[in-house]
């Protein structure tokens, strides 16, 4: 499979090179960066040098509209995607969009939370939302156009499904509470991701419901319970380079115990790859999961507030970006799903 990847030198970019790079059935032929056109990866990032000898090139949509690339990653900001997209789907070519152009299906949410023009109604309409867990397997597999969902909105979204399944908590009760990594804030200058702001420091930031990912998670969970549902969403800024946690705090409907709850999870995710749902003591951790494309689940139940409790933990930049745009790679054409993904390297310690 002939790959390109525009955008490549961002953090999500530069992450699905590393991947793609030991992925069997891949071969790289395109990759571009507005802001080291004509240097070679190697030079932007040093580590790859005898490793990965590319250069990056300047978008050239027609260039990459002719080429032999079969399927194309854009790793670019929220509302760069369209153009790009409308050329390589004419020509031909499978896509899978790390932004958000994609991810929201009503036209409203879009302009609302992102302030930015909607990508057209046709465009629209063949995007498929990349959460393979969420029971999208079968619509990934004959996608031409996958929008890969957010950070937040996977970890969320995760350690909630199984107990709407359940149907054991109340619809109008759901409460996420998060912690994301400074590099899910991107590659590019910024004062609040500043080395300065951000050690010795733990701040939230775009509380009660301003943050981009609130919809999107109530638009996966709304399909899911089949009823427009409602979150209560506050993310957190940490000091570490990659890593996300979410806690989520649901309504029991009746008095359960833990072991039940335990095993409503496990059941639905026994057969996920790269779902592991604890059964013992432990709980997750960002750095048990780094540099993987595993989510680790624990599920808790406060007997004296009836309130189910759900940890959940990801590699931001992995399945929660270019992790889960491989998963999503390997459906859409066809490879075994955990193809590239299953021997990556845990970051521990």
């Amino acid at each position: 499979m002939k790959i390109g990847i525009i955008g490549v030198t961002g953090y999500t970019g530069i992450e699905l090179l590393r991947i793609l790079n030991a992925h069997p059935e891949v071969e790289i032929k395109c990759v571009t960066t507005e802001s080291f056109a004509g240097e070679m990866l190697a030079q932007v990032y040093p580590h790859l040098k005898n490793v990965i000898n590319l250069m990056g090139e300047k978008l050239d949509i027609e260039k990459m509209a002719a080429s032999s690339c079969e399927l194309v990653f854009i790793a670019l900001p929220h509302g760069h995607a369209t153009p790009i997209v409308e050329k390589l789907l004419a020509a031909g070519k499978k896509i899978i969009d790390l932004g958000a152009d994609f991810r929201l299906q009503n036209n409203r949410d879009y302009q609302q939370w992102y302030q930015l023009s909607p990508p057209p109604a046709h465009l629209l309409q063949q995007a498929v939302y990349g959460l393979p867990e969420a029971g999208m397997r079968a619509a990934i597999s004959q996608a031409k156009l996958v929008a890969n969902p957010g950070c937040y909105a996977t970890c969320a979204a995760l350690v909630a499904i199984p107990a709407i399944m359940a149907g054991v908590i109340a619809m109008n009760d759901f409460i996420f509470d998060a912690k994301s990594g400074v590099s899910g804030a991107g590659r590019s200058l910024s004062l609040n991701s500043h080395f300065c702001e951000t050690a010795e420091n733990f701040k939230p930031y775009q509380v009660a419901g301003d943050h981009r990912h609130t919809p999107e998670i109530e638009q996966t969970l709304s399909k899911v319970a089949g009823q427009r549902l409602r979150i209560q969403f506050t993310p957190h800024l940490v000091p570490l380079v990659r890593g996300l946690a979410v806690t989520a705090y649901f309504k029991l409907l009746t008095p359960l115990s833990e072991q039940y709850m335990q095993d409503i999870y496990h059941s639905k995710y026994q057969k996920e790859p790269f779902l592991r749902v604890f059964s013992d003591a432990a709980l997750p951790q960002s750095k048990n999961v780094a540099g993987s494309n595993f989510c680790d689940i624990a599920v808790r139940v406060d007997t004296r507030t009836q309130r189910l409790i759900v940890l959940g933990a990801i590699d931001n930049l992995v399945k929660g970006a270019a992790g889960q745009a491989v998963q999503n790679m390997n459906l859409m054409c066809g490879f075994k799903e955990t193809l590239g993904l299953d021997n990556l390297q845990i970051r521990y310690p």
